[in-house]
């Protein structure tokens, strides 16, 4: 009697492209860990006032939201491949170029425009185009994954900025930061391929029959992306996403990601101490994310966003009650629940992109994730001012809370696309 063995299934190309790409995300977010940690050493040093440092941090972030679109455009031009590396690069010369500064302006210049421009084209949309291309199943998972990966590398890098930092000054900070981001160029280039076409296979749980075939290149990456958001702009959903989105870029990034350390600081509690808890929420967000990105493949979107901005907006509204100068176990439960929640609310909102503008869904969801941008940069600079100005940051924390409420709200009344809107998929 003959038995036939089976050869064990091959590991699709899909998942070594998510893997590079989850490994070029992880550098990419190791300056966008640094502000929080690198405000009082700033601050010290040159005597730069707190507004005057989020300026630069609300530039930053800005550009970071901006340029997604763009950055998701000249993917389709130009590669996805291409565009990684070179904003990968970008990143090391401007966090390299942070060591020679003397005055504000240059921090703006580096810190600001060019980490800005370069994290911008390694933002979400990123993210988005590498789940829209190489994967139809388990789509929402791995767009779970790439976003966690953001958290990952602030796990990594905050509390190693943190502690060199202390004990090597920022300087050196900036500088493992941009070796770090160079580091990965090679993976970039050896791993990462645009297309599922360019290795003869088709896209992870693509149907038998589907055609092997590579798009052709778009032209004019600009007018592709400022034409997809006229036609986006007339929705009513893409405002309703825009908004709440805006709001979640003010609630996280823009407030606990920049001044949760020095407002822990304020309180009496160690700097390191303060950006180990924020490097923790980093470790609960991988958790949040991946498995919001599994309820998003199952449960309505519109439901998980409304759940998720409600409870956030609960915990900020208890935060300022939790600050001490030491971790006290309501702290804990803080760090653990808003953790969780931090960008979990990626993988729904990417879904409703896709869902209601089809294949342009990728820049879709640059231009909504430009406005989780523009909410973050408000909210770096007005929690700045709102601590020169009051002596504390109680009035920040208490509207974020409100403002996570009206998200939740208007998350809710997004109306199910029944079928994308035809002229963004053409």
């Amino acid at each position: 009697m003959t038995v036939e063995t089976r050869p064990a299934p091959k590991l699709h190309r899909a998942w070594l492209i998510a893997g590079a790409a989850f490994v070029a995300l992880l550098a990419s977010a190791g300056f966008r860990a640094a502000p929080g940690v690198l405000i009082d050493p700033l601050h010290q040093e040159f005597g730069w006032s707190r507004a005057t440092i989020s300026s630069a941090v609300s530039v930053n972030l800005v550009l970071f939201g901006l340029f997604a679109p763009f950055a998701a455009a000249l993917m389709e031009r130009f590669g996805i491949r291409r565009v990684s590396a070179t904003a990968l690069t970008v990143i090391a010369l401007g966090a390299g170029g942070t060591v020679f500064m003397t005055a504000s302006w240059q921090l703006v210049l580096c810190w600001g425009v060019l980490v800005g421009l370069g994290t911008g084209s390694m933002a979400m949309g990123f993210a988005a185009m590498v789940a829209a291309r190489w994967f139809v199943r388990s789509r929402g998972v791995v767009t779970g994954v790439l976003t966690a990966a953001g958290a990952t590398g602030q796990l990594i890098f905050l509390p190693l900025i943190a502690n060199l930092a202390v004990d090597s000054g920022w300087r050196t900070a900036s500088l493992v930061i941009a070796i770090a981001a160079l580091a990965v160029v090679p993976v970039v280039l050896l791993v990462i391929r645009d297309h599922p076409a360019d290795v003869g296979t088709t896209a992870y749980g693509a149907p038998a029959d589907a055609e092997v075939a590579r798009p052709a290149p778009r032209t004019g990456s600009g007018r592709r992306a400022l034409s997809v958001l006229g036609q986006a702009a007339r929705t009513r959903t893409f405002w309703l996403l825009a908004v709440g989105f805006a709001i979640c870029g003010a609630t996280t990034n823009g407030l606990v990601g920049t001044h949760f350390v020095p407002a822990a600081h304020d309180h009496g509690m160690p700097q390191t101490t303060a950006a180990s808890l924020l490097a923790l929420v980093g470790v609960f967000d991988v958790v949040g994310t991946i498995f919001s990105g599994w309820l998003t493949d199952r449960v309505d979107p519109r439901i998980l966003l409304g759940v998720y901005y409600a409870l956030r907006g609960l915990s900020l509204a208890l935060l300022p009650q939790l600050f001490t100068g030491s971790v006290q176990p309501s702290m804990w439960a803080f760090i653990l629940f808003y953790g969780l929640d931090w960008v979990a609310t990626v993988p729904p909102t990417v879904a409703l992109c896709v869902r209601a503008f089809g294949d342009a869904g990728p820049i879709v969801f640059g231009w909504v994730f430009a406005s989780h941008q523009l909410g973050a940069a408000f909210a770096a600079s007005a929690a700045g001012l709102v601590r020169d100005q009051l002596g504390n940051y109680t009035l920040a924390w208490y509207s974020a809370a409100v403002l996570a409420v009206i998200a939740s709200a208007a998350s809710l009344a997004i109306s199910r696309a029944k079928k994308p809107v035809a002229v963004l998929a053409t």
